[in-house]
C-alpha cells in the first residue's frame, strides 16, 4: 500500500495536490498526516521525506518526496492522470510545472489558509502581474480544451496542481474573469474538495508562524475554523 505524508489540510497547499489527484481517481493511499511543528518541521519532515519537505509518498522501498513527481510516479500505472491526447497532455504538463515553479507572488502574499478570509492591504504589481498571468494561462486551457476541466471534459493531474489557488482566492476574496470563476466554483463544489476543506476547518492544530504571516500583507475579516 502507498502511503502519503501530508501536513495540515489548513495550510498545506502542496500537499493537497498529491491528496486531491489520488481522490479524485479513486487511487488508494493511506494518508499519514504529520502536523508542523512549533518551531521548526524540517527534523520532524526529514523521518520520512529526504528533502525535509512535504507531500511525500512512499510505496514499498520508492520514496517520491515531490508533488510533480508523485503525478509522474503515479501516472506509470494510472494513465488517467494525465490527458489522453499528447497535445493537451503537453498543455497540461506545462501549465502544471508553471504553477509549481513560479507564481510566487501569489503564495507569499496569499498563502492558503482554508478558514480565513482575508482583506489585503494592497495588491502590488508582482500579485497582480500572477493573476493576470493565471487568468491568461486557465482561460486558454478552457477555450482550448472546453471544460469544465482545465484540459477538458475529465478532471487530471493539472486540476489538483491548481485546486490550492481556489482556497487562496475563496480565503482573499480575490476574482478574476468570469469564466475562470466558474471553473473554480466547479473545483470547490468537487466532493473530495468539501472534504479537504471541512477537515482543514476541524483540525485541532493552529500554527502560528503561518497566521502571523499574513499580518505581512492583509487583516484576518472572519476566521471559520471550528476548534478555536
Amino acid at each position: 500500500m502507498r502511503e502519503l505524508y501530508i501536513a495540515n489540510k489548513n495550510y498545506s497547499s502542496w500537499s493537497l495536490r498529491p491528496w486531491l489527484l489520488m481522490k479524485q481517481l479513486d487511487i488508494a493511499f493511506t494518508e499519514q498526516l504529520v502536523p508542523f511543528a512549533e518551531h521548526d518541521s524540517f527534523a520532524r519532515f526529514r523521518s520520512f521525506s529526504p528533502s525535509g519537505k512535504v507531500p511525500c509518498m512512499v510505496q514499498h522501498n520508492t520514496v517520491i518526496w515531490d508533488s510533480l513527481a508523485i503525478a509522474e510516479y503515479l501516472y506509470e500505472h494510472y494513465p488517467t492522470i494525465w490527458p489522453s491526447d499528447r497535445r493537451v497532455r503537453a498543455w497540461a504538463r506545462c501549465a502544471s510545472a508553471e504553477i509549481h515553479a513560479n507564481f510566487t507572488a501569489l503564495r507569499t502574499v496569499c498563502s492558503m489558509n482554508c478558514g480565513l478570509r482575508i482583506q489585503l492591504h494592497e495588491r502590488s504589481a508582482p500579485l497582480l502581474r500572477d493573476l493576470h498571468r493565471l487568468d491568461e494561462l486557465l482561460t486558454e486551457g478552457l477555450d482550448k480544451f472546453g471544460g469544465p476541466f482545465l484540459a477538458g471534459s475529465q478532471f487530471s493531474a493539472v486540476d489538483a496542481f491548481y485546486a490550492p489557488v481556489a482556497f487562496r482566492l475563496q480565503s482573499y476574496g480575490i476574482a478574476l474573469s468570469e469564466r475562470v470563476m466558474q471553473y473554480f466554483s466547479h473545483l470547490l463544489a468537487l466532493p473530495v474538495m468539501q472534504d479537504w476543506y471541512q477537515q482543514a476547518l476541524a483540525e485541532p492544530w493552529v500554527d502560528a508562524a503561518h497566521d502571523e504571516q499574513i499580518s505581512l500583507y492583509g487583516v484576518v475579516t472572519a476566521d471559520l475554523r471550528h476548534a478555536l
